[in-house]
Order: structure tokens, then C-alpha cells, then sequence
């Protein structure tokens, strides 16, 4: 069975809307392009190294559009081994309209989206959503992913969609290496989808954390 890797990049605030430029979702929101003055070196290159194996991309519909707009004509610019990827994988949209799927490779998936992600694992590998808070939303109430890398910027905006609003289910999540830091203060957490529920228990207690029964 492929997995489900959810790649956002958020504020300490855990803001996630429009880091890349003004127009990308300015819906009253002052801030767009917040990401780019923090982005370096080492962002990229853990950027670029976690699409590795990538194999489908699965977006909502406001960034499928952002999408489809942008990396079709990047191909010769500074991002174009983005842009070539993205180009040439599957790309599978939620959304409850009819939207306008004119990049190669386009489909719209299935109005039960819960099947219809069951039925992604099965044909694809790693499957890659980014940004799309909506159904990021959706996938995390679900547990319909596995992993997720999130990107978390030196700012707060006190303004703004967030990665968490409403929706979510008690998770425990797992690192699953140590966290890398950028010469900005940009730190990158990984994480796995762990089993049950968060427990509990009793700071007071001499036995308490890690190890005690």
C-alpha cells in the first residue's frame, strides 16, 4: 500500500496560507509571500530531497489552480526540476465543482474523497499533498496520511488560514529524524502517523515520562 505525505510550510503561529507570493491567496490576508525572504540553501535542498520517489500529487482545488498556472511555464527557470516533475506526475484533485483540469495529467477524484485516497494508495506509492489547508483539514480528521513534513518559519502573523483549524482528531505523531534547522531559523519536523490516541498521565508522579510502566 503507497503512503500519503502531507508537505506544508507554516508559521510559528502555525499560519499556512500564501508563503510563496502575494497573489497566491490573498483572500484579506496581508502577508503573502511570507516564506521567501526566510528561504536558503538548506530549505531547498530539503525540499527538493523530500519529493524523492514522489510519484502523484494530490491537491485541493484553490492550489491545484495556483499550480496550474505557475509550474507549466517554470520549466526554464530557477525551479525547473520542480516544474519537470510536476509536469510529468498524476495530478489528483478534490473538489466538489467542476474545475477546469487542463494540466497534463489532471484528474478530479471521486466525491468520496476517503475512498478515493484508499484507492490512490493502491495505485501509487507516495503520494504528495501540498499546501491545500481544506483538505489537509480532512486528511488529518481522517487519519488518511502517513506522514508529515512541516516547515516551521520564524514568524507570527496573529492572522491567517491555519494548519490545524478545526477538524482534527487526537493523533500521536512519531519524529522520525532528528529536525534540521536553516540559516534563518526555519526548522523542518517530520513526523509519522502514530497509533491510538494521546494518553495521559501524571506529572507529579516520580515515574512519570519515558520508561515508566
Amino acid at each position: 500500500m503507497g503512503t500519503i505525505h502531507i508537505d506544508l510550510f507554516a508559521t510559528l503561529d502555525l499560519v499556512g496560507q500564501a508563503p510563496g507570493d502575494s497573489e497566491e491567496d490573498p483572500d484579506g490576508f496581508p502577508f503573502g509571500g511570507w516564506q521567501a525572504p526566510l528561504f536558503d540553501e538548506t530549505v531547498g535542498r530539503h525540499v527538493g530531497a523530500g519529493m524523492e520517489g514522489m510519484d502523484a500529487l494530490l491537491l485541493g482545488r484553490k492550489t491545484y489552480d495556483i499550480f496550474a498556472a505557475f509550474w507549466p511555464n517554470q520549466v526554464d527557470g530557477v525551479d525547473g526540476g520542480i516544474a519537470t516533475l510536476f509536469n510529468s506526475l498524476p495530478k489528483y484533485v478534490a473538489s466538489r465543482g467542476n474545475p477546469d483540469l487542463d494540466w497534463a495529467g489532471s484528474t478530479q477524484l471521486a466525491p468520496d474523497l476517503v475512498s478515493a485516497v484508499h484507492e490512490l494508495r493502491d495505485k501509487h506509492e507516495h503520494v504528495h499533498v501540498i499546501g491545500s489547508l481544506n483538505l489537509v483539514q480532512t486528511l488529518l480528521h481522517e487519519r488518511l496520511f502517513d506522514r508529515l513534513d512541516l516547515w516551521l518559519f520564524p514568524l507570527v502573523l496573529g492572522v491567517g488560514k491555519k494548519v490545524f483549524d478545526g477538524g482534527v482528531v487526537p493523533a500521536n505523531l512519531m519524529l522520525l529524524e532528528p529536525p534540521v534547522t536553516s540559516s534563518t531559523g526555519a526548522v523542518l519536523l517530520r513526523y509519522g502517523l502514530g497509533a491510538g490516541t494521546p494518553g495521559v498521565g501524571d506529572m507529579r508522579r516520580e515515574d512519570r515520562g519515558v520508561g515508566s510502566s
